[in-house]
This record gives C-alpha cells, structure tokens and sequence, in this order.
C-alpha cells in the first residue's frame, strides 16, 4: 500500500472517530470526498504499478539496443579473438596474430575523406581534388579538354 494509500485510510478513521453524521449534507459531502480519495488513491497506485513496469521495458530494450549497437558499429578483429588493445608496438593481439581492428589505419583514413574524385561534364575525364585547398572562387579547367568543369547555370549569374 502506498503512503496516499495509507494517508487516505487515515483520514477515514479519523472520519469515523469523529462519529460524522452522514445524514447531514456536511456529513454526506465529507463521506464521498474520502471514498473519491481512496479511489484516487488506488488509481494512483495501478499508474504507479504500471510505470514501474514499463521503465523495466524501457531499461531491457535500452540495454538491447545498446548491444545491437556494439554489433553493428563495434570493432571487430579479423582473426576473431575479440582483443581490441593494440598497445604494443608489434601490433600484434593477445593471440598473436597481426592487429586487424584497424587502428594503425586511423591516419589513413583522415587523408581519404580529404580528396574527392570528379568527372569533366565534357569528355569524361576523371580527376581528383584536395578539400583543404579547393578554391570556389576560381574557375577550374579541365586538363584534357580544356572546358570549365563547373559551368555556370542560369540560376548563378
């Protein structure tokens, strides 16, 4: 039983101790008012019931997720030992194989995300272009056709 549950059983008493007239209207008023209190009362403890249970469900599948979440984007070793520590400067693993979780890579991949590969709109020429040093304002040609590989559209001038 809850404490509003226990309040509310007190009061009652404290009604009946008090021997009120429930033929008066005062006495008829006061009479429902605390059963309405123990109704409330009981409501309040199903809800309460109810929102224990449901931040158990809310909990488990925050717990699930969060090892769907290690599946899917944790590190993973390609010999399958399960050892992500590449402390050592041998770079091998606890079971002496070769680290394959990647992380010698980690500079590598930092300079691919700074080029980008593009295709001349004219004659297909592919090139590629440093992101640090990419100028919006100049006008790029390409080297084997000669044409400006960002033509201006209409909606530029």
């Amino acid at each position: 039983m809850s404490t509003l549950s226990d309040r509310v059983s007190y009061i009652k008493g404290l009604a009946e101790g008090m021997k009120l007239d429930t033929e008066t209207n005062e006495g008829k008023i006061i009479e429902k008012m605390l059963e309405l209190l123990s109704d409330m009362a009981a409501e309040m403890d199903e809800m309460q019931n109810s929102l224990d249970e449901l931040d158990e469900y809310v909990d488990s599948i925050d717990h699930d997720l969060s090892d769907m979440e290690d599946l899917i984007y944790g590190e993973e070793d390609e010999c399958g030992c399960g050892c992500h520590d590449c402390e050592d400067d041998d770079d091998e693993c606890e079971c002496g194989h070769h680290c394959h979780c990647g992380c010698e890579d980690e500079d590598d991949d930092d300079e691919d995300d700074s080029i980008v590969e593009y295709v001349c709109p004219h004659c297909g020429e592919e090139m590629t272009f440093e992101v640090d040093s990419f100028d919006f304002d100049e006008d790029y040609l390409c080297p084997s056709c000669h044409n400006p590989l960002f033509p201006e559209t209409p909606d530029e001038e």
